[in-house]
C-alpha cells in the first residue's frame, strides 16, 4: 500500500508530528517548509499536517495546508480573511448566446459589485457600498445582527470595523468575479471572496489576544503568528463564536454577489433569458470546523484548502489565463478529507511586479475579458504554479467534474 500512496513524508524533527505532503512535480520553497516544521512542533497537532500542492508562505502557518488540533486553535492558521472561499453557478446559457465584444459584461458586473479599494473625495472607499442595497439589508438584520451583537457585547473593539458596508462586495488582491465556459460551452459564473473588513477585524484582534495568552503563560513557540487558544481558555469558546460568524458572513458574503452578477447579467438586453438551476457550489478554503477524524473529534484548519469529502463538489480555481476546475471529493482520509484550493503563488505579489511586463500580462490573459494595466501584473497567470502539475499531484484526493475556461475576469 505504501508503495501506491501519492504524498510524501516532508523533513522534520525528532518528535514533531509528521508532514504529508502532496507536491510531487510541484515546488515547495523554503520558507514554507520551515512554517510547516514549525507548525508540526506544536504539541496539539492531530495525527500529522496534510501539505496540498499549491502550497506557499503564509503568515505564521503555511498557506495549503490542513492543521488538525484537538483541544486547542491557532487563529493565524485561519487568518484573517476568515471564510475566504469560492462560489459559481452553472447557467442554461451558451457560448454562442454571448455578444461578439465582452467590454460591456465585464462593466456591467463592475458597476453591479462593488470591488477594489480606492477612498472616493467623499471619503468613501469605492469597494464599499455608500447606501446598501436592500437585498443587504435584510440579510444583515435577520441572519447575522443578532449573532454579531452577542460577540460584540463581549468584545467591543470588534465592532469597529466594515461589515454592512462590506457585505456583498468583492474586495482586492486575487478575488475575483469570471465568466467561464466548461467543456460543453455551456456558461458559469464563479467568484471568490470572503468576510472583508469584519473578518479581518475578528481575525487580527483575535491572533493578538492570542499572542498575549501565550505571553501571560510564558509559551515559548518557534514563531510568535503560531500563538493558539487552549480548550477551556477564557477567549477559546470567543473566538469559536467569532470565526463561525465570520464564515457565515463570507458564505452570505458571495450569495449576494452571486445574486448581483446575475442580475446585472438580466439586466444587459442582450442574453437571452436563462436560469441557474443546473449546478451550484459555495464552498470556503479559509477556515476551521469541528470534524471526526479516525474517530476523534477534532479542529481542522485549512488555509487554503478544499474540504473533499467523498461526493463534497468544490472548487479549484486557476490564475487569470488558467482554467479552473470544478471538482468532486474522493473522501482521502489521508489528507484529512482535504485538496487544494487554487494553483499557489509561485511567487510574491512584488516580485511578480518586478519581473513581468503590462506586455507580458497582455499575452498571458489573450482571449479574456479583463484588465490589462500594470496595477494587476501582480495576479498575472506566470505568478502562479502550473495548474496541470498542481491537478496531477492531487489525483487521489479529487476527480475533476468540469473543467472551466474564463472569458471575462473582473479583479478586485
Amino acid at each position: 500500500m505504501s508503495d501506491q500512496r501519492n504524498y510524501d513524508f516532508l523533513p522534520t524533527e525528532p518528535g514533531h508530528k509528521p508532514i504529508k505532503s502532496w507536491t510531487r512535480g510541484v515546488p515547495v520553497e523554503g520558507q514554507a517548509l520551515k512554517q510547516l516544521q514549525n507548525t508540526a512542533s506544536l504539541p496539539f497537532i492531530y495525527k500529522w499536517l496534510a501539505v496540498m500542492p499549491d502550497v506557499h508562505t503564509g503568515k505564521g502557518a503555511t498557506v495549503g495546508s490542513v492543521v488538525p488540533t484537538h483541544q486547542a486553535i491557532i487563529p493565524a492558521a485561519v487568518g484573517v480573511d476568515i471564510g475566504c472561499g469560492m462560489m459559481a453557478v452553472q447557467t442554461s446559457l451558451n457560448a454562442r448566446q454571448l455578444p461578439d465584444s465582452l467590454r460591456q459584461v465585464r462593466l456591467a458586473i463592475e458597476k453591479a459589485v462593488p470591488h477594489g479599494r480606492e477612498m472616493t473625495r467623499g471619503g468613501r472607499d469605492k469597494g464599499s457600498w455608500g447606501n446598501p442595497p436592500e437585498a443587504q439589508l435584510e440579510s444583515w438584520t435577520t441572519k447575522l445582527v443578532p449573532r454579531f451583537e452577542r460577540i460584540v457585547e463581549k468584545h467591543p473593539a470588534i465592532k469597529q470595523s466594515n461589515h454592512l458596508k462590506h457585505l456583498g462586495t468583492l474586495g482586492t488582491g486575487n478575488h475575483f468575479i469570471e465568466l467561464c465556459l466548461d467543456e460543453n460551452d455551456q456558461v458559469w459564473v464563479m467568484l471568490h471572496s470572503g468576510s472583508r473588513g469584519v473578518g479581518n477585524r475578528i481575525g487580527s484582534y483575535f491572533i493578538e489576544l492570542a499572542k498575549k495568552e501565550m505571553g501571560r503563560f510564558s509559551v515559548n513557540l518557534p514563531d510568535q503568528d503560531l500563538a493558539y487558544l487552549p480548550e477551556g481558555s477564557r477567549y477559546f469558546e470567543h473566538y469559536v463564536e467569532a470565526v463561525e460568524w465570520a464564515q457565515d458572513f463570507a458564505m452570505e458574503n458571495r450569495r449576494l454577489m452571486m445574486s448581483q452578477v446575475l442580475s446585472a447579467l438580466r439586466g444587459l438586453g442582450t442574453l437571452p433569458a436563462f436560469g441557474t438551476e443546473r449546478m451550484a457550489v459555495n464552498c470556503h478554503h479559509n477556515y476551521v470546523a469541528r470534524e471526526q477524524h479516525y474517530g476523534v473529534d477534532v479542529l481542522v484548519t485549512r488555509k487554503g484548502a478544499v474540504r473533499a469529502r467523498e461526493g463534497d463538489l468544490g472548487i479549484i480555481p486557476g490564475s487569470m489565463g488558467a482554467r479552473s476546475f470544478i471538482v468532486r471529493g474522493k473522501g482521502n482520509p489521508e489528507s484529512f478529507c482535504s485538496c487544494s484550493h487554487g494553483a499557489g503563488r509561485l511567487m510574491s505579489r512584488t516580485e511578480a511586479r518586478r519581473r513581468f511586463t503590462v506586455e507580458d500580462h497582455v499575452r498571458a490573459t489573450q482571449g479574456v475579458e479583463c484588465r490589462k494595466d500594470a496595477d494587476v501584473i501582480d495576479e498575472t497567470p506566470m505568478a502562479y504554479k502550473n495548474l496541470d502539475a498542481v491537478m496531477e499531484a492531487q489525483k487521489d484526493l479529487v476527480e475533476v467534474v468540469h473543467t472551466l475556461r474564463q472569458v471575462v475576469c473582473v479583479k478586485g
